[in-house]
């Protein structure tokens, strides 16, 4: 329950709401994250959010991408270098990409929910040869609404990497693709009986897109997604997150479609 103090060592601007912090621990680490898994983050005098990982160092550095959205999350996404945050987990379920080895690997972003999925495509791209094949969809209202555009044409260029990223808005010279994440998702080929998908963005667009996989013969456990609801304790113990028979701060938020299909029809209040 208490939080553990580190210092923002880098922050870099994504978009117009949107910055990524990467923190370094100040006296202690807490355990390795794993992708999916999220923190509770304190910003000193502000209070405490969720925040899912979108990075995870080797030498103890985390790295979060902030949406600036309320007080808390203004006061995160605003924090410079030198600031001290008060960070708790890790807490949740993962991705678990690992489990995916020797199948194709669907991630399909929505907005800020390629922030929970980027570790996964950096760890399928750090074992590039256990999968089949690698895809990445990703979309966003604007152009301009992309996180991590450097890295986006960073893996757009790579031969053994397939990323479409598609908006809801063109803009002068966009000529990538417009619409819906469905609409490349439908266009996929795959094998339903080898590929694993992973789903993060707007509630709407999980369903949507799930809807999309499932007409494609997918099985539900094949698909994966990430819950959101009002965590406040991050160990089980409140009760804001829960969601039908789960407590997403514990059983969520990354949780197989089959889990999730039933309480999607459940609105956010």
């Amino acid at each position: 329950m208490l939080p553990v103090g580190y210092r923002v060592i880098d922050r870099t601007v994504e978009t117009h709401d949107s910055a990524t912090i990467q923190l370094e621990p100040i006296d202690r680490s807490l355990d390795r994250f794993r992708p999916g898994q999220f923190a509770m983050m304190y910003a000193y005098g502000v209070g405490e959010v969720p925040i899912s990982i979108s990075g995870i160092g080797d030498d103890g550095t985390l790295t979060h991408t902030i949406r600036s959205v309320g007080a808390v999350s203004r006061a995160l996404h605003d924090a410079r270098p030198g600031t001290v945050i008060g960070v708790r987990g890790p807490f949740g379920t993962t991705w678990a990409p690992e489990g995916a080895a020797g199948n194709d690997l669907v991630v399909v972003a929505g907005g800020v929910g390629l922030a929970p999925l980027r570790p996964v495509v950096l760890s399928a791209l750090a074992a590039r040869s256990a999968y089949s094949r690698v895809v990445v969809i990703a979309g966003a209202r604007t152009p301009d609404e992309f996180l991590f555009r450097a890295e986006l044409d960073a893996w757009t260029a790579r031969d053994d990497l397939d990323v479409e990223l598609t908006v809801d808005q063109p803009a002068a010279g966009w000529d990538g693709t417009v619409g819906f994440v469905t609409e490349p998702l439908a266009r996929l080929r795959l094998d339903p009986e080898r590929t694993v998908a992973f789903l993060c963005g707007p509630e709407p667009m999980m369903r949507f897109s799930a809807r999309v996989l499932l007409r494609a013969q997918m099985p539900s456990d094949r698909i994966h997604v990430s819950l959101e609801r009002s965590m406040k304790c991050g160990i089980a113990l409140c009760g804001h997150c829960q969601l039908g028979p789960l407590l997403v701060c514990r059983d969520g938020p990354v949780v197989t479609y089959t889990v999730a299909e039933p309480l999607l029809t459940v609105p956010e209040l």
